[in-house]
């Protein structure tokens, strides 16, 4: 019918009509919001926005055998930001001004730089101040120009109480730097974090570190936490005991106060270390608290060479000190017997030049015993080319000369062990008997570290047995049997034991204990003689060996031999040290947590 159709067709045109309005009202209500209004909703939206919080890990402690903290957490605080917060110069300008007015020297281009180092994501916390104290927060929060933006986080700063005494051990912890960040990628590092650059701290950093936290939170537009979505509490790191006493450590650090060198004290049966000193050295505290460039080339450049650990960096000519090695790898070999003797008239001639001995008149007939307890090196010339270099080096491989200990710190150095080989490479030259003479008394091309020194005389202490020096006991290693004859290696001893009580090194036994050893005077090219000495007590009853080795010292038997004579008096009076080895079992294999350490730190 017409009048439905016409009823009809005018209901659809209004419907239709209807439609496009509606459509265009909604064209109209996007141009609004999307372009009209576009920038302030983005705006809106961006400050409402989710936000990640990371909460660095305390740190492991560190403790000495005694439970004495060297390296624990003082709690600070960091003023914390996000990257989208300080996105313009005038922000930045205003945050530094406020800093300066309250006496933290920080311009802008240090912020930036801050910032550039960080920056992972906008909606991830940065710290860009740390290590204030709660009077500096407090007194910088009640600045009206303190940025609402920022805010305080408690945090942790490594501290050591030791400071110098026991850096060169220690190490210290800084921020990571962009090229360990790409070294440990895999690992969850991010910059402005943590981590060990020196000695323990860098040796068991997986061990120390522990875990960060973090918190995911949603914020308003005025940057107020709305909820928290996630949250993973930090871990804290692993605390760590080292076999180190810290008696006997700053009484080592004393004894070497006004010389530079090294000195060293470990257990012969097991290796642990009870002092490293180096000295000079320097103070760890402010290397992580953080210092400034100039603050750091004083120290990098300072031609004492302070944070270069010297017990297992500094390598010199073992000098006379060699000479028990040369016994007892000499009687090893048949080469000399107790009853054979040589005669010392102050000087032996090899080819077409003359090698003295210490004392110009000579010595006489001297054996073994007599030559160890006088010094004699006209007997050891003899010894030595009887031996000839290739079983000198044999024999300087099976104690590990020229290898590294295995010492649970970085920067050890493996020393010099040098022949005909290594010679030609070297300087394109043959190797000569007079080569082998000077090799003989530990001269010439040999170089060993305080730390091997001690590890040598360990082995003649003991009993045969070549121990792994750690500073750890989770880092402990079964001695390695280096099968001498008891009854060769028991003429040593006796002869090491005649140096203190008859020879050139008395005065390491004027402290009440009995003192086994060797005097040592190493040729040093820069100015007067090294000064050495290495000794065990008691020497009836090993328990305890240390070694000196002081740079221009002169004379071992005057400068070196006390000192080391007083450090063992010391360890055999301490109560400390009775039980060197807490986590080793009877059968001297280690426990399931030792291995699990061991594996982390390797």
């Amino acid at each position: 019918m017409p009048e439905i159709r016409d009823l009809l067709e005018k209901r659809l045109k209004i419907l239709l009509s209807c439609l496009l309005g509606s459509m265009l009202f909604l064209l109209a209500g996007l141009y609004y919001c999307q372009i009209y209004q576009g920038d302030k909703y983005v705006r809106l939206a961006y400050n409402n926005r989710l936000r990640l919080i990371r909460f660095t890990a305390p740190r492991g402690e560190i403790f000495d055998r005694n439970g004495v903290p060297l390296a624990v957490n003082e709690t600070t605080f960091s003023i914390m930001g996000y990257p989208m917060d300080l996105n313009t110069p005038e922000k930045l300008e205003k945050f530094s001004t406020v800093l300066i007015r309250h006496g933290i020297p920080m311009t802008v281009s240090n912020l930036e730089q801050i910032i550039k180092k960080q920056r992972q994501a906008p909606y991830r916390v940065m710290r860009l101040v740390p290590n204030l104290t709660m009077p500096q927060m407090a007194d910088l929060a009640a600045d009206a120009d303190f940025p609402l933006e920022l805010f305080p986080l408690s945090v942790w700063r490594r501290t050591y109480p030791a400071g110098a005494m026991a850096a060169n051990v220690l190490g210290y912890v800084a921020e990571i730097s962009e090229e360990e960040l790409k070294a440990h990628a895999e690992n969850g590092y991010l910059g402005g974090d943590l981590i060990g650059k020196a000695g323990i701290e860098r040796s068991y950093e997986k061990f120390l570190r522990g875990e960060a936290g973090e918190e995911a939170i949603e914020v308003d537009a005025r940057g107020r936490r709305v909820r928290t979505l996630d949250s993973h509490p930090a871990i804290k790191g692993e605390d760590l005991h080292l076999t180190l006493d810290m008696g006997v450590q700053k009484q080592a650090g004393e004894l070497l106060k006004n010389y530079r060198g090294a000195l060293v004290a470990m257990d012969v049966r097991t290796g642990a270390i009870l002092a490293l000193a180096s000295s000079p050295t320097y103070d760890n505290n402010p290397l992580a608290w953080g210092v400034s460039g100039q603050e750091w080339r004083r120290i990098a450049e300072n031609p004492s060479r302070p944070m270069m650990n010297r017990a297992i960096s500094g390598i010199y000519p073992p000098a006379s000190t060699f000479k028990a090695f040369m016994s007892i790898s000499a009687l090893e070999e048949d080469v000399i017997t107790s009853s054979t003797t040589f005669n010392c008239a102050g000087a032996l001639r090899v080819a077409n030049r003359s090698f003295r001995c210490w004392r110009h008149s000579g010595h006489g007939p001297e054996n073994v015993l007599t030559a160890l307890q006088h010094s004699c090196d006209v007997f050891f010339y003899q010894v030595g080319l009887r031996m000839g270099i290739e079983r000198l080096i044999k024999w300087g491989r099976r104690f590990q000369l020229g290898q590294l200990t295995g010492v649970d710190l970085p920067g050890e150095q493996p020393g010099v062990i040098a022949g005909p080989e290594w010679k030609q490479r070297r300087f394109r030259e043959s190797w000569y008997q007079g080569d082998t003479v000077n090799y003989s008394i530990g001269q010439g091309y040999i170089l060993m570290t305080p730390l091997q020194i001690a590890r040598v005389y360990a082995a003649i202490a003991n009993g045969g047995k070549l121990v792994t020096p750690h500073l750890c006991a989770l880092s402990y290693q079964k001695p390695r049997d280096l099968h001498l004859t008891p009854e060769k290696l028991a003429l040593v001893q006796k002869g090491l034991e005649y140096v203190v009580s008859r020879g050139t090194g008395s005065r390491a036994g004027r402290f009440g204990v009995t003192v086994a050893g060797k005097t040592g005077t190493a040729q040093n090219a820069h100015g007067p003689d090294h000064a050495l000495f290495v000794g065990y007590a008691p020497a009836e009853a090993p328990r305890y060996v240390a070694a000196a080795v002081i740079e221009a010292g002169e004379h071992g038997s005057s400068v070196a031999s006390p000192m080391v004579g007083a450090l063992l008096a010391n360890m055999l009076s301490h109560p400390a040290g009775q039980d060197q080895e807490k986590m080793v079992t009877e059968d001297g294999s280690t426990t399931k947590q030792n291995e699990d350490v061991s594996k982390a730190h390797h």
